[in-house]
């Protein structure tokens, strides 16, 4: 029997690992299958501007892993039973049970709400495509002098606002912003930051709380009534709601504790990466959610995966978070570096420059993941002889554990 590698979820990380791990073991070995809830790979840093109105167009994933032996089940995953191997899916096709020998968790994370009153029932978000897909046909049918709030003074919040306030300028778009904007940047890169908001005219709210979502208008904590047709809310995200049910050891924060290698604490079968692992940086920080933690911490469960599979040593490799690059709108954007604790540091790149940086980031990242068999060996490795794990048997005494080693 060949072993079974099931990847959940086809993100930045689940999506650039399925390909990697075909791309490096034996397919007379293995079956690999990835499950995603949509058909397609969605690139997650183009939704802001998918609703904003631009066109974005995403590959399918059958075509992307057409001819590399990967399977795509579209479906969504509704349960996880570490002890016995199994996932549950729920597709077109009905609700079925998928056995593993080994699991790649990486259903990532969705908008964490904060529980903040109406905002479920009357905020947008651009977490995913079809609430992407949502936003952008209500800014549609928003006319001339309509009323923008974006909330939260985050990365995506940042670009929002200023994509929606490029793409529209007939609109009047604001940023809620709980404490100062660009408060982390370095004194440059938020200076630039703050001309281009005013280049665009976006309004900004520092200090502002919401603490309610209306219709056409939000509360801010101070009781302020804050004008908006529509809220757009990105005050952060929180971990796939699976994680919280799927028996794996968690951190205090929700996410799924992992070792150096991306490995489940309390399940060996298990990998996690992108925003549901929380997997400690080279600084002993926690990563932080975000497309470059994802693509971290994928090459390091992937190459964990192959290791212990050829019965090789898993390799440690030290996870930098290098900095951050934020469009701002399509003609304006900054890249700000950060050191090793993750404070901004005094260069930054900023404008045309900066713009082509990025772009050129998205196009790499997307092209990567869509060619999994780009420079495919000539030789791919075997799989050494796995023993299978019993259903039952304690987790601890898995006999595929396998050694462990420091890069550094």
């Amino acid at each position: 029997m060949r072993h079974r590698i099931v990847v959940l979820g086809a993100g930045y990380a689940g999506a650039f690992a399925a390909g990697n791990l075909a791309r490096r073991l034996n397919a007379e070995d293995i079956e690999i299958t990835v499950v995603n809830a949509a058909p397609d790979f969605v690139e997650r840093m183009r939704l802001h501007q998918l609703a904003s109105g631009h066109q974005v167009g995403f590959r399918p994933l059958a075509d992307m892993f057409a001819g590399t032996g990967v399977r795509v089940r579209v479906a969504r995953v509704t349960g996880l039973d570490p002890e016995r191997r199994t996932v549950a899916v729920s597709g077109a096709d009905g609700d079925a049970e998928l056995a593993y020998d080994t699991l790649l968790f990486t259903l990532g994370s969705a908008v964490d709400r904060h529980g903040v009153p109406g905002v479920a029932e009357y905020a947008f978000d651009v977490t995913g495509l079809p609430s992407a897909l949502r936003l952008r046909d209500r800014l549609a049918a928003l006319g001339a002098g309509g009323t923008v709030l974006v909330v939260g003074e985050g990365l995506t919040g940042i670009e929002t606002a200023a994509e929606i306030a490029e793409a529209r300028p007939d609109l009047a778009v604001a940023l809620a912003a709980r404490g100062e904007l660009g408060a982390w940047l370095s004194p440059k890169a938020g200076r630039h930051l703050r001309a281009s908001f005013a280049r665009l005219g976006i309004t900004v709210h520092e200090h502002t709380g919401i603490e309610a979502v209306e219709p056409g208008r939000a509360i801010a904590a101070d009781g302020r009534a804050l004008p908006a047709e529509v809220t757009v809310w990105t005050a952060g995200f929180a971990v796939n709601p699976l994680a919280a049910l799927s028996g794996l050891e968690l951190a205090a924060d929700g996410r799924i504790l992992v070792d150096g290698t991306m490995r489940s604490v309390s399940h060996p079968d298990v990998y996690v990466a992108g925003d549901c692992a929380h997997a400690t940086g080279v600084n002993g920080r926690p990563l932080p959610m975000s497309c470059a933690s994802a693509g971290l911490t994928a090459g390091q469960a992937t190459a964990a995966i192959v290791a212990r599979l050829t019965g090789r040593e898993a390799t440690v490799s030290g996870l930098k978070y290098f900095g951050n690059h934020i469009s701002l709108g399509q003609r304006d954007a900054l890249v700000q570096m950060v050191d090793g604790a993750e404070r901004s540091k005094s260069w930054f790149l900023g404008g045309r420059t900066a713009v082509r940086f990025k772009a050129s980031v998205l196009k790499a990242s997307a092209w990567t993941i869509a060619h999994p068999t780009y420079g495919l060996p000539r030789r791919k490795h075997h799989l050494t002889a796995v023993p299978a794990r019993t259903p039952g048997q304690n987790a601890g005494q898995n006999p595929a554990q396998g050694p462990v080693r420091s890069a550094a």
